[in-house]
């Protein structure tokens, strides 16, 4: 998927989920969307610092 692809794709699910969840399942989904995309975030910056720390020769 190209990133217009995944774009129209976030916005068709947004919408769907708009129109078809309570005000409060909206807020409950978007509270653990948004924590779900902190944790990703955080797991690669780790596994990035990581890999970095391997590859760096020993002094």
């Amino acid at each position: 998927m190209n990133g217009c692809e995944i774009s129209a794709s976030v916005t068709a699910l947004a919408n769907f989920i708009a129109c078809n969840f309570s005000s409060e399942q909206i807020e409950m989904l978007a509270a653990i969307f948004n924590q779900l995309g902190d944790t990703l975030i955080t797991i690669n910056v780790r596994q990035s610092l990581c890999e970095k720390k391997k590859e760096k020769p020993s002094a």
